[in-house]
């Protein structure tokens, strides 16, 4: 069973993402609201994957996973984004993300998605 931590400012859109990830099977280890936390959490929690919102108030999720980076540059990092930041999506890429949903998802990417990580 592969662990997720769920990063993402909204929580209806934490909520929504750890009911869909429990209904296929996946483990939600923790959830963020912020990168200052997901970053405590990272380290603690050692999950599998981390679903990140790029926008998010204080430390946005391009910072956030170049940090993440650092600690670890094997992680897998799916980033969760709104219609129209393709550009962030890029330099998420270029730095290390493995992927990127955009919201609103379709549970079958998204299960897709992470499940081939």
């Amino acid at each position: 069973m592969k662990k997720v931590l769920i990063v993402d400012d909204a929580a209806f859109v934490r909520y929504s993402l750890k009911h869909t990830l429990e209904k296929y099977g996946f483990e939600v280890v923790g959830e963020a609201c912020d990168g200052k936390s997901c970053l405590r959490m990272f380290s603690e929690l050692k999950p599998d994957i981390v679903t990140l919102d790029i926008t998010m108030p204080e430390m946005n999720g391009i910072e956030v996973l170049k940090k993440i980076m650092e600690i670890d540059r094997n992680a897998k990092v799916v980033m969760i984004t709104a219609l129209g930041q393709e550009e962030k999506v890029k330099e998420a890429v270029l730095n290390g993300a493995k992927g990127f949903i955009v919201k609103p998802y379709k549970e079958e990417h998204l299960v897709k998605l992470l499940n081939s990580l």
